[in-house]
């Protein structure tokens, strides 16, 4: 009804009108008849010898076209984006763990491809509900971090590996290149609490398997805070070799490898069938992919990893 009144609103012809919908003029008659029961206002009146549009009539122009728009935008939803002329706002969720090497890197690749667009960056510490609940609502539209056991019901990208070691102050008692499994667990150990709110955390989830124990008298909200201060103090921080690397090249510290066989942390982007099919969020996707490729494999030493096969990883 709404493409028969736009028509019959710019043709101001019932016989043009029908024409171009591809109805027999009786049954545009109709529709117009129909029409004017429902609006209260006769829309087309004639005019010597032709039809001409009543001023309540050219009022519904503008809106019939929207409501077209609107209808077809539902029913033919457009597959292209365009990020450089895009005003849309894009929420990532991220651990503070990715604030200084990687996070930055995506904001600049994201302003670089999309200047009129917004980029709000969330720790997942401060979305209520959680992440999961934040992708659901649509609070959040992209969610990275490592996991060793990813929930199974969002859908899953592998962006790279970073392995664990440990970041102590230069001038460390414990000599360069003496961290053994004594020294290991006779010391000190600073660490940080996460999003990951059980009592056994990723790290110590690792050390476990490899028998190795640590003694945490100190703990910390956020992990920009622990390398400032390992630098001041003989603790050891257990951590990522992206983050103890960056850290090493700014402050009195060095990188010593853990004195045990831990397996590789990988990162993920996570995302909520909600927004799978989105053109805009599958381009934010690749850029999130593409970042992570230099930011966190160049700075971790990794390679990336093939991407995880598990029917929902497709970006």
């Amino acid at each position: 009804m709404i493409s028969v009144l736009h028509t019959l609103l710019t043709e101001s012809s019932v016989s043009r009108a029908a024409k171009l919908l591809g109805q027999s003029q009786p049954a545009v008659s109709a529709a117009l008849r129909r029409l004017r029961e429902l609006t209260g206002d006769p829309l087309l009146v004639r005019s010597g010898s032709r039809m001409v549009l009543t001023s309540h009539a050219l009022t519904l122009i503008e809106p019939a076209s929207q409501a077209l728009a609107s209808i077809s935008a539902i029913l033919h939803p457009n597959d292209a984006f365009e990020p450089a002329s895009s005003t849309r706002t894009f929420r990532i969720g991220s651990p503070d763990y990715l604030d200084v090497f990687f996070v930055p890197e995506i904001i600049d690749a994201f302003r670089r491809a999309a200047p009129h667009a917004k980029l709000e960056v969330k720790h997942l510490q401060m979305v209520d509900g959680g992440y999961e609940s934040g992708l659901e609502a649509g609070l959040l539209d992209l969610v990275v971090g490592n996991w060793r056991k990813p929930p199974q019901h969002l859908h899953i990208q592998t962006l790279c590996e970073d392995d664990l070691v440990c970041l102590l102050r230069a001038d460390h008692p414990i000599p360069k290149g003496k961290l053994t499994r004594d020294a290991y667990e006779n010391a000190e150990h600073l660490s940080v609490t996460t999003y990951n709110t059980g009592p056994w955390g990723t790290i110590d989830t690792e050390l476990a398997r490899n028998d190795l124990t640590r003694t945490v008298t100190a703990t910390l909200p956020y992990f920009g805070m622990a390398p400032y201060v390992v630098a001041r103090s003989e603790l050891l921080f257990t951590t990522t070799r992206a983050l103890a690397a960056h850290y090493a090249q700014l402050l009195p510290l060095r990188v010593e490898p853990l004195p045990c066989s831990a397996a590789a942390l990988t990162y993920y982007q996570l995302w909520h069938e909600g927004s799978h099919r989105s053109a805009a969020l599958r381009w934010l996707r690749r850029l999130v992919k593409k970042v992570a490729q230099t930011a966190l494999a160049t700075r971790s030493g990794q390679q990336t990893k093939p991407e995880q096969k598990r029917g929902n990883s497709s970006t």
